[in-house]
């Protein structure tokens, strides 16, 4: 391997890693302030156990995910400081927005949360974990922001005397189409996440808790989860689709590259399932749905999709018809080759949406086997509790993968590779040692992350303890 592929591997790791932890955090954070906020209209001591309860479990996934996002900031500057030369301007504004608003309010307003029972009035602390919740929401935007540059670069023009690209209109950013589309279906995945995540949980704690009392309230738990999972899995097929269209407007090889489709069809069918050579361009077996794929792309299922043989004698000339406008040098806008990896695009998009129906299938049957009360005893259901938070956690990255693979050759698609991004001073030496480090110690994150989960998973919900109001000195009534 060369420095490039190393550099594509750890931002690849690194990346996928933190977003593990980020629609933990958006989701879970909703859930919470949901137990919180009904523990303040009705008084019912179990609410307020499983805002304590599942607070806790937020707050550890909280304090890891921020650790793993350290390192994204530090890779731009380490392996790709061509890239943060070039496009700095423009990628830099929403990631600062990101720091410092989002992110000061995120972790203000949590610390407000964590020491605030007992010491500011009970719908001032209510309203703080829904800060938080907001506040995870703004920093997705952000962040979804700069990667939709990224992914439709719009807003800049480029400087010849200073050889990169200069920001023109920030709100252009903000407002990218391909932005609007991103922003509401990764929001709906991560409350699918987070109710997942307390739905199994809970649906384990039910099945598997030795306190009979407390079954009632990991009942509530689970099946609000479920109704959370529920509702966020059609959000994301509306969204979903909505985002496919455009998709398919903005970067027509990438909705190619997620079917195989190396001849254009009209009306052209959805692969569910196909083996094909080790390369992806020669099917060998698929099972397939007629004009599905014409409608996903186009809204009409006599739609016409243009395959990867035409993309790649097309894309080249109006690449460089485009790029006239802003005067990119030829550099930045010559790939190899205008095709991304297939087998990776293909399935990554199929797991995507296997495990997301698998997670909107887990919570149509949790709420089935809990309704009325019922308290479900077949080992198949506690297959279900351990499954189904990670179903929607791996969807959510090999729809990030997806994405990402989707893209290449281009790291600003139509602007600049992914090759010409690369940091010249980097070694293939200095890459791997990075690479090796920062797996290690994600390693070792992981490590404490499923330990501190599985020890306060173990010990479940605390008994109730009205909240009272404290002097300074007296105990931390939430602490660990």
């Amino acid at each position: 391997m060369d420095a490039l592929d190393l550099a594509r591997w750890q931002f690849a790791i690194t990346t996928v890693y933190h977003f593990l932890f980020v629609p933990i955090t958006i989701g879970m954070s909703a859930v919470v302030a949901g137990f919180h906020t009904a523990w303040l209209r009705t008084r019912n001591p179990e609410w307020l156990r499983l805002a304590k309860f599942f607070g806790k479990l937020f707050t550890i996934n909280f304090a890891l995910g921020l650790v793993t996002g350290i390192v994204q900031e530090f890779q731009f500057g380490m392996n790709w400081s061509a890239y943060s030369r070039f496009v700095g301007d423009i990628f830099g504004a929403p990631l600062a927005f990101e720091a410092l608003l989002a992110f000061f309010m995120e972790s203000t307003f949590l610390g407000l949360w964590i020491f605030g029972w007992g010491r500011i009035p009970e719908k001032l602390h209510v309203m703080c974990i829904w800060l938080v919740h907001i506040g995870t929401v703004l920093s997705a935007y952000f962040i979804l922001a700069a990667n939709s540059f990224m992914q439709n670069p719009v807003g800049f023009s480029y400087d010849a005397t200073k050889n990169r690209a200069v920001l023109t209109d920030f709100v252009a950013v903000l407002m990218n189409k391909v932005q609007l589309v991103t922003f509401p279906h990764v929001v709906a995945a991560a409350y699918m996440t987070g109710g997942a995540m307390v739905m199994g949980v809970a649906l384990w704690k039910l099945m598997k808790g030795r306190v009979a009392e407390d079954r009632n309230m990991y009942r509530k738990g689970a099946r609000v989860g479920a109704w959370v999972t529920l509702v966020a899995s059609v959000a994301i097929l509306i969204t979903g689709d909505v985002q496919g269209k455009i998709m398919t407007e903005v970067q027509p090889m990438k909705m190619a590259a997620a079917e195989a489709l190396y001849e254009t069809e009209q009306p052209a069918s959805f692969s569910a399932f196909t083996i094909g050579s080790l390369d992806g361009s020669q099917e060998k077996f698929a099972v397939t749905v007629p004009r599905v794929l014409s409608f996903l792309a186009t809204g009409d299922f006599n739609g016409k999709v243009e395959g990867i043989n035409d993309l790649r004698r097309e894309l080249p000339a109006a690449i460089a018809e485009k790029n006239k406008e802003y005067g990119i040098p030829a550099e930045y806008i010559s790939p190899s080759s205008y095709v991304p990896n297939i087998p990776g695009s293909y399935w990554s998009f199929r797991f995507m949406m296997g495990l997301g129906f698998f997670a909107m299938g887990a919570a149509a049957l949790v709420l089935w086997v809990t309704r009325k009360g019922a308290t479900p005893t077949s080992k198949w259901v506690l297959w279900v509790a351990v499954l189904a938070p990670f179903s929607p956690v791996f969807a959510n990255s090999f729809g990030w993968i997806f994405t990402e693979i989707g893209r290449q050759p281009w790291l600003v698609y139509g602007v600049m590779t992914t090759q010409t991004g690369l940091s010249t001073a980097a070694s293939v030496t200095e890459v791997a040692i990075s690479l090796t480090v920062y797996t290690l110690l994600y390693a070792v994150l992981a490590v404490i992350e499923v330990k501190l989960y599985l020890d306060y998973i173990k010990k479940g919900a605390e008994p109730f303890e009205e909240p009272k109001q404290l002097a300074d000195d007296d105990q931390l009534a939430f602490a660990y």
